[in-house]
């Protein structure tokens, strides 16, 4: 699973796939509604492939909270109302797939987030176990 190209912007409630790159910025696509719009370099843009979870240990990427998400609902979404979920569903949730989570720096808000995220990209067949390949190992496939 590539999440290089998928992206989250300050202030806008989705999450985007990059469609083209301009001089000012870029033009992304909505997951949710198929929308197009431009982004600025202003903007405060972030690929998903750079964001980790804190755990107890070290870090875990994204990617790989988000594959054991996908094992553990069997390729599904989530099936409870994760905008509605009080701060200890979440918790208790998140703890089943990611149990060594630091509880200092996991707020209820990026649990919130990291599940509604999970829908959006499920929805969009962008999650799947495959590990992303090495540019070198591609170069090399060539």
């Amino acid at each position: 699973m590539d999440l290089s190209k998928i992206l989250v912007i300050s202030g806008k409630p989705d999450v985007y796939e990059l469609v083209s790159q301009t001089k000012g910025g870029a033009i992304v696509e909505s997951l949710a509604d198929k929308k197009r719009c431009p982004v600025f370099k202003t903007d405060r843009i972030s690929s998903l492939n750079e964001i980790s979870i804190f755990t107890t240990d070290k870090e875990k990427p994204l990617r790989e909270v988000l594959q054991d998400i996908y094992r553990k609902e069997e390729q599904k979404n989530i099936n409870f109302d994760i905008k509605k979920a009080t701060g200890k569903e979440l918790f208790a949730y998140f703890k089943e797939v990611l149990p060594n989570y630091d509880t200092e720096h996991v707020y209820a808000s990026d649990v919130k987030k990291v599940l509604l995220w999970y829908n959006l990209l499920n929805n969009a067949g962008k999650i799947d176990l495959e590990e992303p390949k090495d540019e070198n190992e591609e170069t090399a496939e060539k």
